[in-house]
C-alpha cells in the first residue's frame, strides 16, 4: 500500500475505507470485509454512530494494531477543551482502542480553538498519533494554523471530479497539510458513473469508472476513503495501483471541475447554523 507522510512523520495509507452512512448493524460486517480485502485504514466518526461496530471488526480481524490506521472525529456539540477530551475518551472506549491514529475536528464550528487545545494535549500524550480537521476552507485552516502550536496533519474535504479543490490543495501543500477526500464519487451525482469522459478513460484501461476516479485522486496525492458494503466493490476499489492515467487523461478529468460543491457550502449562514447547533441526539 502506498502511503503519504504527514507533517509529523506519521505514515498514512493513501487509500482507506470509510463507513459514513453505513448503518451500525451493517458496519461490523462491512469493515470485516474491507479488512479481508486488504484495507488497513479505517475512517469513522462519533456522528456516524458506528464506532463500536468498527471496534468489533478490528478485534475480530486478528490484525495487529500497529498495522492499522484508525481515524475518528469530534462532533460540533462536543466542541471545547473539556468536552472534546471527554468526547475523545468516549470514542476511544467505543472503538476499544488505547489510541487512534488520526483525530479530526469534524466541522469548522463552535469552540474550535478549545477543541484544538484539547487535541494538542491528546497528541502530546500519544493518544492521537496525528490530529487534523475536516471541512475547513482555506481561511479557517490558515487562521487555525497561525494561532496554534500544532499544524493540522490532515484536512478532509469534499473532493471529486466535479469539485476538485485545486487551489485548496495548493495552499495545503504550502502549509504542510495533507488533503483527504470525502465523497470521491460525488455519491453518483452529475451522472458520474456514466459520464462519457470517465467511461472512455475506464475503457482504455479495462477498469471501472470508480477505479479511474480513485486512481485520479491518488495520482494527485489525495488520500481517499471510498465506502461500499459489497465485497466485490471493496475489492474493485482496492485494485487501483496496477495502472496509471496518462497526462492527457488527467487533464481530461481536470476539465470536469465545476469549482463548486455538489452538497452544501460550509460558509452558507443557514448551513452554518444548522450544523453548528446540531447534537448527536438529533
Amino acid at each position: 500500500m502506498r502511503t503519504v507522510t504527514l507533517n509529523n512523520g506519521v505514515e498514512m495509507p493513501i487509500l482507506g475505507f470509510g463507513v459514513y452512512q453505513i448503518p451500525a448493524e451493517e458496519t461490523e460486517q462491512a469493515v470485516s470485509g474491507a479488512l479481508a480485502a486488504g484495507y488497513r485504514s479505517l475512517d469513522t466518526a462519533a456522528a456516524y454512530r458506528n464506532e463500536e461496530a468498527v471496534g468489533r471488526a478490528i478485534r475480530s480481524s486478528g490484525i495487529a494494531r500497529e498495522d492499522l490506521f484508525v481515524t475518528t472525529k469530534l462532533w460540533v456539540s462536543d466542541a471545547g477543551e473539556d468536552r472534546a477530551r471527554r468526547a475523545f475518551e468516549t470514542s476511544l472506549r467505543r472503538l476499544g482502542l488505547d489510541h487512534v491514529d488520526l483525530y479530526l475536528i469534524h466541522q469548522p464550528y463552535g469552540d474550535v480553538y478549545g477543541s484544538w487545545r484539547a487535541m494538542e494535549s491528546l497528541h502530546r500524550e500519544g493518544l492521537a498519533r496525528a490530529i487534523g480537521v475536516s471541512n475547513f476552507h482555506p481561511d479557517r485552516l490558515v487562521d487555525l494554523i497561525d494561532h496554534n502550536e500544532i499544524t493540522p496533519a490532515v484536512n478532509q474535504i469534499e473532493t471529486h471530479p466535479f469539485h476538485q479543490r485545486i487551489a485548496d490543495q495548493k495552499l495545503m501543500r504550502e502549509r504542510r497539510v495533507q488533503i483527504e477526500s470525502w465523497g470521491p464519487f460525488a455519491e453518483g451525482r452529475n451522472n458520474l458513473f456514466t459520464h462519457p469522459v470517465l467511461v472512455r478513460i475506464a475503457a482504455a484501461h479495462g477498469k471501472s469508472v470508480a477505479q479511474v476516479v480513485l486512481r485520479w485522486l491518488i495520482q494527485r496525492d489525495v488520500v481517499v476513503i471510498p465506502k461500499s458494503v459489497r465485497a466485490e466493490r471493496m475489492a474493485e476499489n482496492f485494485d487501483v495501483f496496477g495502472f496509471e492515467l496518462t497526462a492527457d487523461q488527467m487533464a481530461a478529468v481536470a476539465a470536469l471541475d465545476t469549482g463548486t460543491t455538489l452538497f452544501f457550502d460550509h460558509r452558507d449562514p443557514v448551513m452554518t447554523s444548522r450544523l453548528g447547533t446540531s447534537t448527536l441526539d438529533d
